[in-house]
């Protein structure tokens, strides 16, 4: 039986490994923190219970798939339960926009701001939709080892119709004339860490997925789907070793022999899926540049990052009258945006407000919250900030305030019972992150599809790549259906 080394227990780790114990072969995942699930991790302080990452599940069959491809039932491993309205958005001017995938109620609602709005509402649906099969057919669902697999006619002639050049908030506004319905298909680009006013135009696929397939919450929050990734996998006889440092592949004629944890140097393995951040990997686990490739040092500090995000995790002595997912926008929406690229931490930024306990009473104690208060910012190769105990202690207070202006949170600050922060420096010290970059790389035209990191490393023979920074791209649906081309690829190899 073949041996893979899966290093790292994060979404994709965890997704691989159960694929490659499917396929037979003797699979032991390392992972350096105490419990597993990298980002889609989980705090428990005081009864209150926190989502560290994710939070928001679309694509509920991409999670699915993950047990069934092992022959077991998801419904024996999680609960999905789907939120509609999905979510929505409260404005400075105390006006609100509620998002549902009701057709009739999304109308409506559409209706009340224009028909011609509604009407282009739904062309953008119809377009958007047609590129999405496109980019999932062609693009998504499969990986890119030579260039020829990408430059050949008939790639280009499905590349033109994804209208990529264009950005995505100028793709909506082709449809959508209402300043506050462009913003509300617009914003999701953040989800993969990339502004609306200049990620691809391809990106007007998230909102279009979230209407068209729904939202879903997951029983116990994201983590469950972590616990139930590695119940899953052990059961299928497959090893998992927490406390485990990775730090260096120990490589022999473009072959990774061996690993070396903790100081030690591991058995042989035949393969190595790595769920570790990409452009970290190639700095610190491979140590000559000439099993680098391409991705030597500079290349990797010249490529571009993902916003970061500045959380606040805060259990309160009371409960709060709001949706599970609100977002919460600052009167300069562009404005905001082009702070967090240029690298300015925002002063009067727009934030993201998650409150599972609102259809989940297990995430709080009763008759509290928990509340996931999430600001995107700059990383920290694009913004100068250090984010010490001053700045995150002033930043806090800002955010606090700037909830307290809403009539919902009026009292929030005299209703803390806990509080924890993330700054950029816990995601890049706890997650091995370059620059904090929440999301891995910025998925720019010139770092997506064939410019991405692919799923098989082209400079080893045996090493291939699954998570954020690979291809096909961030979020959780995209990284569980990475997880599934570098299995593919693996495969194709050792079989």
């Amino acid at each position: 039986m073949k041996k893979v080394a899966v290093i790292g227990a994060g979404t994709a780790g965890l997704a691989s490994a159960i694929r490659l114990k499917s396929l037979g072969y003797d699979v032991t995942i390392y992972e350096k923190n105490d419990k597993i699930g990298g980002r889609m991790n989980q705090i428990k302080e005081n009864g209150f219970t926190f989502d560290v990452g994710p939070t928001i599940v679309m694509m509920p069959k991409l999670y699915q798939e993950i047990f069934e491809v092992s022959g077991a039932d998801y419904k024996d491993y999680i609960e999905m339960l789907r939120i509609d309205p999905m979510f929505e958005i409260q404005y400075r001017d105390r006006t609100t926009l509620t998002a549902s995938n009701d057709l009739v109620r999304m109308t409506l609602e559409n209706e009340q701001v224009s028909e011609e709005d509604a009407q282009g509402y739904m062309a953008y649906l119809a377009e958007v939709y047609k590129r999405y099969l496109v980019a999932k057919n062609h693009f998504i669902d499969r990986s890119f080892r030579k260039p020829s697999e990408f430059y050949n006619p008939k790639m280009l002639y499905q590349g033109l119709k994804l209208k990529t050049l264009s950005s995505a908030y100028k793709s909506i506004s082709k449809y959508v004339k209402n300043e506050k319905l462009r913003q509300s298909l617009a914003f999701q680009t953040l989800y993969i860490g990339i502004s609306p006013y200049n990620g691809p135009s391809i990106y007007t696929i998230i909102p279009m997925i979230e209407l068209l397939y729904g939202v879903y919450y997951i029983k116990g929050g994201m983590y469950s789907m972590a616990k139930a990734m590695e119940k899953r996998f052990l059961e299928m006889g497959g090893k998992i070793l927490l406390n485990q440092n990775v730090e260096e592949f120990i490589i022999e004629n473009k072959n990774i022999k061996a690993i070396k944890v903790n100081g030690k140097i591991s058995e042989n393995y035949d393969a190595v899926l790595s769920n570790v951040d990409f452009p970290w990997a190639m700095n610190n686990l491979i140590k000559d540049n000439k099993n680098k490739g391409k991705y030597t040092p500079k290349k990797i500090d010249k490529m571009l990052y993902s916003s970061s995000s500045f959380i606040l995790y805060i259990g309160t002595k009371k409960r709060y009258n709001l949706k599970p997912h609100t977002f919460f926008f600052t009167n300069d929406f562009n404005g905001n945006i082009n702070d967090i690229f240029d690298g300015k931490t925002p002063d009067d930024p727009s934030y993201y407000v998650y409150a599972p306990s609102r259809i989940d009473s297990s995430m709080a104690p009763e008759g509290k919250e928990s509340l996931y208060v999430l600001v995107p910012v700059p990383n920290k190769s694009d913004s100068p900030e250090k984010w010490d105990e001053k700045q995150t202690k002033a930043y806090t207070d800002k955010i606090l305030d700037m909830m307290s202006y809403h009539e919902v949170f009026k009292d929030i600050k005299d209703n803390i019972e806990y509080l924890k922060v993330y700054t950029p420096n816990d995601f890049e010290t706890q997650f091995n992150l370059q620059f904090g970059a929440t999301f891995g790389l910025r998925p720019t035209l010139l770092q997506s599809n064939y410019y991405r990191p692919q799923n098989k490393f082209k400079f080893l023979n045996n090493l291939y790549s699954a998570g954020s920074s690979n291809h096909p791209g961030a979020g959780v649906p995209i990284v569980l259906n990475s997880a599934k081309l570098a299995v593919n690829e693996l495969h194709k190899d050792l079989k």
